[in-house]
């Protein structure tokens, strides 16, 4: 995930301000804008002599947690920070912990391979790690701003490949190995991101939700592509699940200007609940900043239609993903603020139609600054 605007016209606060700066961006720029997002704070050299953490004190973009029943450890998935690791190259680093309070010090899973259709030097955005079939996948966006899709006057921005690709291992610790190495999961000229695995309840077919970017959209889509049961490649075209400006509470902030409008669509993710009905948490922007958001399934199906209902989280916040404790307690991390975020964790609550925030847990990620 990363810096879009969206709602242009709308952003006195933080989120509309940055159209400016990012529409006079080079794609090389953002990633590297992303990279120096994930810098950790000031007392570099303390960092890097630190053995365990605790959650204010951790870089976090677009956290994602696996908490595997067989070691009973929380692995907390994020892009590499070099500072932290000592790894140079682009890629997925991992902090574990047995409590949720108490994090070992971060270590690297996987790196942009040479060879392959991506740059090992533009980032690794919005790692997730899924078990699957007895096997873990790392899903992760990865770039390449010297292969252009499509130049302007064509297009209204420079288009260049981005996309979420899938590396397997037999351990949540990796290494991790590009299973695709020639392009990404979803249509190569398509610029994607923030792809999440999904496996169908009636058939246990797996599938790629994705982001499609504002930068190609202009008002940015959810999509779905089928995949290959060993998840391999896809196995099908992609279909259209909903754009960001079906969102109400984003079109009630609508006010007449000569800006464009831009939606934005970040962080996917798919959660089943009690009574069966089949929610999307996924980001945004509103006039404040970051936003997280759900969507609901009207058939309990991938295919939709899509509802969009009420944000979970505003206050700069965003990019969630929801895991069970050991307790069996749902719990939601999101990072806040977006500039040099950290992670945020939520007791959850789920209602069989949605999902309710209970409170904060500040005793793991300590009060906000």
């Amino acid at each position: 995930m990363q810096i879009k605007p969206m709602l242009t016209n709308l952003r006195p606060a933080f989120a509309f301000l940055l159209l400016g700066m990012t529409l006079t961006l080079t794609a090389p720029v953002e990633a590297q804008d992303k990279t120096a997002s994930l810098s950790p704070p000031p007392k570099t050299q303390q960092a890097q002599k630190q053995q365990t953490f605790r959650l204010p004190d951790m870089p976090l973009h677009d956290p994602w947690i696996l908490a595997d029943a067989a070691s009973k450890t929380y692995y907390l998935y994020t892009s590499n920070v070099r500072r932290l690791t000592g790894e140079n190259r682009s890629g997925t680093m991992v902090y574990k912990s047995k409590d949720l309070i108490h994090w070992e010090r971060p270590f690297v899973v996987f790196t942009v391979p040479d060879g392959t259709w991506a740059n090992p030097t533009e980032g690794a955005w919005a790692p997730e790690v899924h078990e699957y079939k007895g096997m873990f996948y790392l899903f992760t966006t990865l770039h390449n701003s010297q292969r252009i899709i499509a130049e302007p006057p064509a297009v209204w921005k420079t288009n260049h490949m981005r996309g979420t690709c899938i590396a397997v291992s037999d351990s949540p610790e990796g290494p991790f190995k590009l299973l695709k190495t020639n392009g990404p999961v979803p249509p190569a000229d398509f610029m994607t991101l923030d792809g999440t695995l999904y496996i169908d309840p009636e058939d246990g077919s797996p599938w790629m939700v994705y982001a499609h970017e504002w930068l190609q959209k202009i008002n940015g889509t959810m999509e779905a592509v089928p995949l290959k049961t060993d998840l391999s490649a896809a196995d099908g075209p992609p279909i259209y699940l909903f754009k960001a400006s079906d969102a109400p509470w984003l079109n009630a902030q609508g006010v007449a200007s000569r800006e464009e409008l831009h939606y934005v669509t970040d962080g996917p993710e798919l959660f089943r609940t009690k009574d069966n009905q089949l929610l999307m948490l996924w980001s945004s922007y509103d006039n404040k900043g970051y936003v997280q958001t759900v969507a609901r399934s009207k058939s309990g199906e991938l295919k939709g239609p899509w509802e969009q209902l009420e944000p979970l989280m505003r206050h700069d916040s965003g990019h969630g993903m929801l895991f069970h404790t050991f307790e069996g307690q749902l719990m939601l991390v999101l990072h806040r603020p977006f500039k040099n975020a950290r992670g945020k964790l939520y007791e959850m609550e789920d209602t069989g139609t949605s999902l309710k925030i209970i409170r904060e847990r500040t005793d793991l990620d300590g009060e906000l600054p």
